[in-house]
């Protein structure tokens, strides 16, 4: 590009590596060392009282992150080299590592194998427990400033918001209040309590559930929801969401997202001593890559146009994949299975007592009356494949254990299209009815009830 600078200090820039909404990262050559730096330039250009508020909290940040620097020397933490605070920029020097942040491996289509997920986490455990012993809270761990290369080397970066608990919070320049990402906050931090370390530990226990389920232990459609579920409500079990976790993950996961400060993990060696048991328990050539075809399959589907990307590889965890001949009964008259089916191809023939009902497609949803029925629970309709058809079979076994979030997005849907169905069948019958009462809009009468004493 360009606009990329020649040198910064006394570095040569040889490329650039990375940007993002404040900062610059290069990648540059030192005459003091022989491995190349990674050198993160942030300018000033902007004079105006909003911005020069924020240059004033960036270099509240860099200065934090250096001095944070010169007490921390652990391989799994990036070591900074010096800051430099110039009238038009500010730089970051530190060392180059040609990895990537963990964001990339939190999408359920680009999981990790789980041996591999807990191995990096055991080394963020081990540095976090060094960065705390030298006194130091990094008070923002998410993906983003976690780094992992192709042999899982591991390097914690972005030490800019840590906490300094040997100082007193009044008198602490690097103390701001309400820094973190609030996905990955612990109660204490978004309710403003003093800090430890147990805070990291929480951050990472979340890092942890992203890695290994594909989705984050509290979602919410609003920032005031997130903020609520993280002080009161329940994760939901790591085993229920991945199949592969053995029950021993729950426990870990828990004790690490411990609402109560005295019931979590009190140190990294702690929280790293229990993921070494359950790394004993998985074998590492079971892994199999996740089969994103199936997904791609579901997304063009109608019926799930309402589900975000998180949910529908829920759905392929939960669901069955079924396939049936021209003539296959698939759901019987009045069984009590509750089982119900999306359809993906071919066509379904919908009957009662023996007469048709309808014919159904791709897209379509059958079976789920038996579902919705919170009585009888009996299929009122068959089902009888009419060409040969592929169908995602959702068991109502498979989903009481889903996300809460799941069976209300089912529950929805399913409601939805039984709505416009009986809305359809009305204007069905309506052909053959006989011809309605004409009515008219009238005034209504309102009644003023007043309160008498006696």
């Amino acid at each position: 590009m360009s606009d990329i600078p020649r040198t910064i200090g006394k570095y040569r820039i040889v490329k650039e590596v990375g940007r993002g909404a404040t900062a610059v990262v290069y990648m540059g050559e030192s005459p003091d060392w022989p491995e190349p730096v990674a050198i993160k330039l942030i300018r000033f250009q902007d004079r105006s009282r909003d911005e020069a508020k924020w240059n004033r909290r960036l270099l509240k940040l860099l200065k934090a992150e250096k001095a944070v620097a010169s007490r921390l020397d652990h391989p799994h933490i990036i070591r900074i080299h010096e800051a430099e605070v110039e009238p038009s920029q500010a730089y970051v020097v530190m060392e180059y590592f040609p990895g990537e942040s963990l964001e990339r491996f939190c999408g359920f289509e680009r999981m990790l194998p789980v041996h591999r997920a807990i191995g990096i986490v055991f080394k963020c455990c081990m540095a976090l427990d060094y960065a705390y012993r030298q006194g130091i809270v990094h008070r923002d761990i998410k993906p983003a400033n976690i780094l992992v290369d192709d042999r899982d080397n591991v390097k914690i970066t972005d030490f800019g918001l840590a906490l300094n608990i040997n100082k007193k919070v009044e008198a602490d320049s690097t103390f701001i209040m309400g820094v973190g990402s609030p996905a990955y906050m612990s109660p204490e931090q978004i309710k403003g309590y003093p800090l430890n370390q147990k805070t990291d530990l929480y951050s990472l226990g979340v890092v942890l559930f992203h890695l290994l389920t594909g989705r984050l232990p509290f979602r919410a459609s609003n920032p005031a929801q997130l903020i609520y579920k993280i002080i009161n409500a329940d994760p939901p079990r790591v085993s229920q969401l991945n199949p592969e976790l053995p029950e021993q993950m729950d426990a870990v996961i828990r004790k690490a997202l411990e609402k109560d400060l005295y019931s979590r993990y009190k140190n990294g060696a702690e929280f790293a001593k229990d993921l070494t048991a359950v790394r004993f328990q998985i074998v590492d050539d079971r892994y199999v890559p996740p089969d994103t075809t199936r997904f791609s399959q579901l997304r063009k589907l109608s019926f799930f146009t309402e589900f975000g990307d998180v949910e529908l590889w829920e759905v392929l965890r939960i669901c069955s994949w079924r396939a049936a001949e021209p003539g296959a009964l698939l759901i019987r008259e009045g069984d009590a299975d509750q089982r119900f089916g999306i359809l993906i191809e071919g066509e379904v023939e919908v009957s009662v007592e023996g007469r048709r009902v309808s014919c159904l497609g791709p897209g379509e949803v059958f079976g789920e009356l038996a579902w919705l029925d919170n009585i009888d629970h009996r299929h009122p309709m068959s089902i009888v494949a009419t060409a040969r058809c592929a169908y995602a079979e959702i068991h109502p076994a498979a989903l009481a254990l889903a996300t809460d979030e799941l069976r209300e997005l089912f529950r929805t849907t399913l409601s939805t299209v039984v709505a416009k169905r009986l809305g359809a069948a009305a204007r069905a019958l309506a052909q053959h009815g006989e011809p309605a009462a004409a009515g008219q809009i009238t005034a209504t009468t309102i009644l003023d009830l007043q309160l008498v004493e006696d």
